[in-house]
């Protein structure tokens, strides 16, 4: 967990992102991440997961798309996600699985944006780097990927309206997010 002297979380509870329009969105996640990487106690990952999808499923999918449309913001906001997964595996729902699944996000500067998951024995990591050939790849646009884990919208619904593209084990894409413990907003 990274600390802030802040309280982020009481900070992002006040501020309805509904009442943002689209600039004002990715601006004030500019602002968070700029202030905690300054080091002023304002620390955007020390906002508790719970917050975080709050705040994410409040937004609009133009404040979404927004957001995944600013280079720097994009890498931010996913990296974050990739980062907490770890703390949310489900170790008891996982113990079996053995998996490594491959992301790649749409709409990036050049190709796609990439990350790896791997689950082994109730246990997960993440990166940017892929280190083994996945039992599934899936490719989506990041914002679409934000409201799938803040419980927006599940992925078979997506992959029924084309908006993900699914290589290898299916199924095991379809229950994926069931091997998390994930805060509902």
């Amino acid at each position: 967990m990274v600390n802030s002297t802040v309280d982020i979380d009481a900070f992002a509870r006040a501020v309805d992102p509904e009442l943002l329009d689209e600039p004002q969105f990715v601006q004030l996640i500019d602002v968070m991440d700029m202030l905690g990487r300054a080091g002023t106690g304002v620390n955007l990952a020390a906002m508790r997961t719970e917050t975080f999808v709050w705040f994410v499923s409040r937004a609009s999918t133009a404040q979404l798309d927004s957001l995944m449309a600013h280079p720097h913001l994009r890498h931010v906001v996913l990296g974050e996600i990739f980062r907490r997964m770890t703390e949310h595996l489900d170790p008891k729902r996982a113990a079996k699985v053995d998996a490594v699944v491959h992301w790649r996000f749409t709409g990036a500067v050049e190709d796609y944006d990439r990350f790896e998951t791997v689950i082994e024995n109730g246990t997960c990591r993440s990166g940017t780097e892929p280190t083994a050939d996945p039992r599934v790849t899936l490719t989506l646009a990041p914002a679409d990927f934000l409201r799938v884990v803040t419980g927006g919208v599940n992925v078979a619904m997506l992959f029924m309206r084309g908006r993900v593209k699914v290589r290898g084990d299916i199924a095991f894409a379809a229950g994926l997010i069931n091997y998390f413990d994930l805060p509902r907003p």
